[in-house]
């Protein structure tokens, strides 16, 4: 029944001229062996099932590796990806986009890094262990070419990490001013490692919206990271927008017995151009 209400609630029912940009975000979680039932050969298809059913126009993904994106695009006809690795290359975690090409065209793409030095690829500041960056894109609608921007990233995962949270959600609030697309409507998706009661999503709520608690309507859990176990108990994965109505959100659940897509619960969103 859960599931059912679920399908319901993401069911376009306009009509096309008026139909919605969904979009979502996604932590598809590393390929590592000793995730055992949930290592990334037994959940691929899975994780593929479940953007396909939901058809997003668009997906922020984090900690994704090339070789799962290459896997997750197989698998999903007419959708790309693009993005390079925290390092700068492509052995290591990706802030990948994926993106419908038959309902999305790419205009412009690019990165930074949440340091001091954020055009330096690699570059670490603020004392946390790992590259943090965001991947951008700007993006033209096929059917009624209205323009947007989607920024897509990753922020430190440990309980320490706070100040440096929130000095990648100043950077980001920052950059959207000096990126290209600064006045279209634009989207933030990602892994924030923190929860809403944070001072970073105080931040990035001065200027954005928060998209699970502006919705209409919402179905599913409102936390997100489970471990493989099916039980959230924290909402870390956000989508934020400027310029854009939230009309629904939903947090997805999908898993196959002890399989699970992901070890976070991907979360969507159905966008309006413009404000109410």
């Amino acid at each position: 029944m859960k599931r059912a209400l679920l399908l319901a609630l993401l069911a376009v029912a306009t009509p096309a001229a008026a139909q919605p940009l969904r979009v979502m975000t996604f932590n598809v979680r590393v390929p590592v062996e000793s995730d055992g039932v949930n290592r990334w050969e037994a959940r691929r298809d899975l994780a593929a099932r479940t953007i396909a059913r939901t058809r997003p126009a668009v997906v922020g993904t984090q900690e994704l590796h090339q070789r799962q994106g290459d896997d997750l695009v197989r698998r999903l006809p007419g959708y790309r990806w693009f993005g390079i690795d925290r390092r700068g290359d492509h052995a290591d975690e990706h802030m990948g986009i994926l993106y419908d090409t038959r309902r999305l065209r790419l205009i412009e793409q690019g990165q930074f890094w949440l340091s001091d030095t954020p055009d330096a690829p690699g570059s670490i500041s603020w004392g946390h262990p790992y590259p943090r960056m965001v991947t951008w894109g700007v993006f033209e609608r096929a059917k009624d070419k209205r323009r947007f921007r989607l920024l897509n990233t990753h922020l430190p995962y440990r309980a320490e990490d706070e100040a440096a949270r929130e000095k990648g959600a100043r950077l980001i609030l920052a950059k959207l001013d000096t990126l290209p697309g600064a006045m279209l409507p634009t989207i933030l998706t990602g892994d924030f490692n923190t929860t809403p009661d944070s001072a970073t999503h105080a931040v990035l709520s001065s200027r954005l919206t928060d998209a699970w608690l502006a919705a209409g309507r919402r179905g599913g859990p409102d936390k997100t990271f489970h471990g493989f176990k099916g039980i959230p108990d924290r909402r870390i994965d956000w989508i934020l927008t400027t310029g854009f109505t939230v009309r629904k959100a939903a947090t997805l659940t999908d898993h196959r017995g002890a399989v699970w897509a992901s070890d976070h619960f991907p979360v969507v969103a159905d966008l309006r151009f413009g404000k109410k």
